[in-house]
Formats: structure tokens, C-alpha cells, sequence
């Protein structure tokens, strides 16, 4: 196999296309250690199937010395051994360091079960790797799914905000966060199964995503069956509910710095709550998680109403009791929410 021979199918409006989705996401500035002047490097999660392809082939073309590739095999077919090692060939003819990565599931839904997998696995690799970052191939259509899915579940404006193209990931809160990139949010995946062929490429092919007992697939298909439903629409309607979420994740930051204060020995905290319902879960939650719990939006969302309705309010192994208080700042009453860790349950 040969490299040359294998990008030349990129063509250059493709190439600088992705170049420039990928600066805006990692700029210049960006792959060199501000430190030793060293080159850094973005982790690609390639799994070798159409995308994950395409954004390999993409990305040696236009970061060639900027890149390194990590593929996992779940252990759930036979055939993604060889996938892997399909990624580990082209890499090899790319000039491309590549990794294999194996992981087990535990019990649960599968498709979230290989998720939650494939990520540690791969942020562990990148932590370990001391990479920049890590870029997967999310896709426009994939963007457009996800929405209609999370639409049929009554999501919030956090989950409705789709698929990012930009975060920072730690999941399980445990080191360093890793810069999350997906560059092709912009591209159709019709475009990205053209590039992986025209570079002569066979991609793998999952049987998982031709089967309707998973939401994901039959979402897929109804899309497919109704072109009054524009994937790119709906993946830039989730771009806007993005920039939504983010700005309310601005406004709960300054909710954090001007409302939330320590008492006593740092023990309890207080909550001048007097923002919208969407900013206090944002800051109940922050204030359970830094007195060690951990409580999902819905839960922290509960806990709100009932502390507006002046009632107590237990989450997280953490008590929050409401009271309305005078405050010299404003020179107003409002709602005070006091929350201490929860003590010991008693055991008879």
C-alpha cells in the first residue's frame, strides 16, 4: 500500500475544506508546547468504517506530521480484529503511529455499553500519549439523528444542543481534560463515503447499523424515507441550540461567582437563587458536586422546584433548606438556599 498513492483520491477542495474546519477546532498556535517548542499531536479515533476513514485520509493529507491513530476492537464480532488491523495497514502506508486498542463491555444497552467503552479506552490512550487532543468522525447526518433522538425523549436544551464540535472531556472526572474535536460536523456522510472511495479504499461495514432495534438505525431510516426532513437543517438548528447552551453556560458561571458563597467552617454553602429555573439547576448541581455528590439535571431540576416552593430539598447526599432572607447588596429579600452535606443515616 502506498501513501502517496492512497491520499492523492483527496481532492483540493476537499482538502482545504477540512483544513480550515479543522483550524477553526485546533488552530496553529495550538500544535506546538508553548514550553519545549515540541510538536504536538491529535489523537483520530478511526474505527474503519466509511467516516473514520475519511477523516484519516483528510487528515494526512492536510496534518500528516500532526496526527497519530487509535482503533478499538469491543471483543462483540469476529470480523473487527481485522478492521483493526485494516486501520493499522493504512496507517502504516500514511506514515501515520497507530495503536490498538481492545476493551470489554460490561452489562447495560450495547450501543451505550460500546460507547462508554470506546471513550475511556481512547482518553486513556491520549492521556497516556500526552495528545493535544482527540478527533472523531461525527458527521452532519450523524448530528441530524441525534437530535430527532433526543427530541423523542423530551431532552433539555443541553442534550438538544447535539453532538459538539468542540468540548472538553472527563467524563469521569479523574485528571486532566482532553480537548474533544469532531471537524466533520459540516460534512454530509454521502461526501465522506466519496473521498474513502475515490482514495480506493473498501471501508468496514457494521452490521449493527442495519439494525432496527436500535433507535439510532430506525431514526436513520425514517430520515431516509421523508426528504421533507433535511439532515442539514436539522444539524444546524442543533449548531444553534449549541450556541443557546452556551450561553447559558456563561450566565451560570457568573450565577456561581456572584450568588454562591462558602459559610461557617466551608461547610455549608449558600445560593442567592434568583435566576431562571435552567441557570439554578446549572448552579445546584456545581454545589453538590463541591460538596463530593452527584446528581443529574432532572434531580437537581426537582430539587429546585420543591426549594421555590419554600420545602426542603435532599439530593446527592447533600440537604438544602430554603428560607427568604434580606440582602444589603441589592436591597431586597430573596430566596436563600442553604446546603450542607447530609449527616449520617442512622442504623438500628
Amino acid at each position: 500500500m502506498d501513501g502517496a498513492a492512497l491520499i492523492a483520491g483527496v481532492d483540493d477542495e476537499a482538502a482545504e475544506r477540512f483544513r480550515a474546519a479543522l483550524e477553526r477546532l485546533w488552530p496553529p498556535q495550538d500544535r506546538v508546547d508553548p514550553m519545549d517548542g515540541k510538536r504536538r499531536i491529535l489523537g483520530l479515533a478511526v474505527s474503519g468504517g466509511p467516516d473514520s476513514l475519511a477523516l484519516l485520509l483528510l487528515a494526512a493529507t492536510t496534518h500528516g506530521d500532526h496526527i497519530a491513530v487509535a482503533s478499538v476492537d469491543h471483543g462483540l464480532r469476529p470480523e473487527a480484529a481485522s478492521e483493526v488491523a485494516l486501520v493499522g495497514e493504512l496507517c502504516a502506508a500514511l506514515d501515520v503511529p497507530f495503536t490498538a486498542l481492545t476493551t470489554r463491555l460490561g452489562p447495560g444497552n450495547l450501543q451505550a455499553r460500546a460507547r462508554e467503552a470506546r471513550y475511556e479506552a481512547l482518553l486513556a490512550w491520549a492521556r497516556a500519549e500526552d495528545l493535544a487532543g482527540l478527533a472523531t468522525a461525527h458527521h452532519a447526518d450523524d448530528q441530524a439523528e441525534t437530535l430527532l433522538m433526543r427530541l423523542a425523549r423530551g431532552s433539555g436544551l443541553s442534550g438538544l444542543a447535539g453532538v459538539r464540535a468542540q468540548q472538553m472531556f472527563d467524563p469521569d472526572q479523574s485528571g486532566v481534560p482532553i480537548p474533544l474535536l469532531r471537524p466533520l460536523l459540516d460534512w454530509r456522510k454521502a461526501e465522506l463515503e466519496a473521498i474513502v472511495a475515490a482514495c480506493g479504499v473498501t471501508p468496514a461495514r457494521d452490521p449493527s447499523n442495519e439494525q432496527t432495534r436500535f433507535d439510532r438505525v430506525r431514526v436513520r431510516d425514517h430520515l431516509a424515507r421523508h426528504d421533507w426532513l433535511e439532515p442539514e437543517a436539522l444539524a444546524t438548528s442543533a449548531q444553534h441550540l449549541a450556541e443557546a447552551w452556551r450561553a447559558i453556560e456563561w450566565y451560570a458561571e457568573i450565577d456561581w461567582e456572584e450568588m454562591v458563597a462558602r459559610e461557617g467552617e466551608a461547610l455549608t454553602i449558600r445560593y442567592n437563587a434568583n435566576a431562571p429555573r435552567i441557570i439554578q439547576i446549572e448552579t445546584v448541581r456545581r454545589i453538590v458536586s463541591e460538596l463530593g455528590g452527584l446528581v443529574t439535571r432532572g434531580e437537581a431540576g426537582r430539587a429546585a422546584d420543591r426549594l421555590w416552593r419554600g420545602e426542603n430539598a435532599s439530593l446527592g447526599g447533600v440537604l438544602a433548606v430554603p428560607t427568604v432572607e434580606p440582602i444589603a447588596k441589592v436591597g431586597v429579600d430573596m430566596r436563600v438556599w442553604r446546603f450542607t452535606p447530609e449527616p449520617p443515616r442512622r442504623v438500628h
